[in-house]
């Protein structure tokens, strides 16, 4: 694994070491747990970082190496530029994975991270043993709808992804927009989502060009859904996979039954909002576990998955 072990400012818990790695002309922050069983990788969505998973890490970690990634353009990660964009992420994390020579992974992803982690594993099947897909949507698969309006979708993706607006709309508020209206109008469980929450994600958002990483994978899901159908036909990921909703319902089972070539296990965790590890990690850390159990249960693992699991 490599990865420069450093003294981080921002929210942490005892559980994890920071590390920054330069990798596809950037740098990226991550945490790292664990110092046994196989590798997870966890990959935030929006308004979120790393911080998302702080109370999933230690529980995954009792009997796996875990790693939680800011991408690019969040959390400590590297200010992303103008043109960010999901396959610019997915090379990242490719990447990164490499760097960590951890492969192959068990990638967690969350919300509008869906389309980085399915280029990435359309790509690179070989560094990605099997995907848990929370509360996430994808381009061309329904995920678009969230930004129409008038029927139900939400003002925020086309805000973001409008050339400028999040800037003139979002700097100098980035606490308020969390705190009165993102956390609360996506959030189930009371008290989830705690003040000290609120600050360290916007502490991310708040730093000149904070805004950009968003901007660039809002513009990804607006324009992606084409090319994604297109390979979703020709290339169906053969991967294990496992969906858990919350809001979402089983909205994130039906995206990936579309790009999946087996069967895809799911769980609907009730009375759940859409942020999942935040609101219910033990559930969701139960149902993960599971999930990689069975998958690596003598007799259950494929030929030549054993060496690399």
């Amino acid at each position: 694994m490599s990865g420069l072990s450093v003294t981080h400012t921002g929210s942490t818990i005892p559980e994890v070491q920071h590390h920054f790695v330069n990798v596809n002309d950037t740098t990226l922050h991550y945490v790292s747990a664990g110092d046994a069983g196989s590798p997870v990788l966890l990959v935030h969505g929006f308004p979120e970082s790393w911080w998302a998973f702080h109370k999933l890490i230690p529980l995954l970690a009792e009997s796996h190496r875990v790693f939680a990634v800011d991408l690019r353009g969040f959390g400590d990660s590297d200010i992303a530029d103008d043109d960010y964009r999901s396959a610019v992420a997915a090379e990242d994390l490719f990447r990164l994975i490499r760097r960590l020579d951890v492969g192959p992974v068990h990638i967690v992803g969350q919300d509008v991270a869906g389309g980085t982690i399915f280029r990435l594993t359309t790509s690179h099947p070989e560094q990605i043993a099997s995907l848990s897909a929370v509360e996430m949507g994808l381009s061309g698969f329904g995920l678009e709808g969230f930004a129409d309006v008038l029927h139900g979708g939400s003002w925020h993706i086309g805000a973001i992804a409008a050339p400028g607006v999040a800037e003139m709309l979002f700097s100098g508020r980035e606490r308020d927009l969390l705190e009165q209206w993102a956390f609360p109008s996506m959030t189930a469980v009371a008290d989830a989502v705690s003040t000290a929450d609120i600050h360290e994600f916007a502490r991310g958002y708040s730093r000149p060009g904070g805004w950009r990483g968003a901007i660039g994978l809002y513009r990804s899901l607006l324009r992606d859904g084409e090319e994604f159908r297109g390979m979703a036909t020709s290339h169906p990921l053969p991967i294990p996979a496992l969906a858990v909703g919350g809001l979402g319902g089983a909205f994130t089972a039906a995206t990936l039954d579309n790009i999946i070539s087996g069967e895809v296990a799911s769980t609907v965790l009730a009375g759940v909002g859409h942020h999942v590890a935040l609101e219910a990690p033990d559930e969701l850390a139960a149902a993960i576990l599971s999930f990689l159990a069975n998958l690596e249960a003598p007799g259950n693992v494929e030929e030549g998955w054993s060496d690399r699991a």
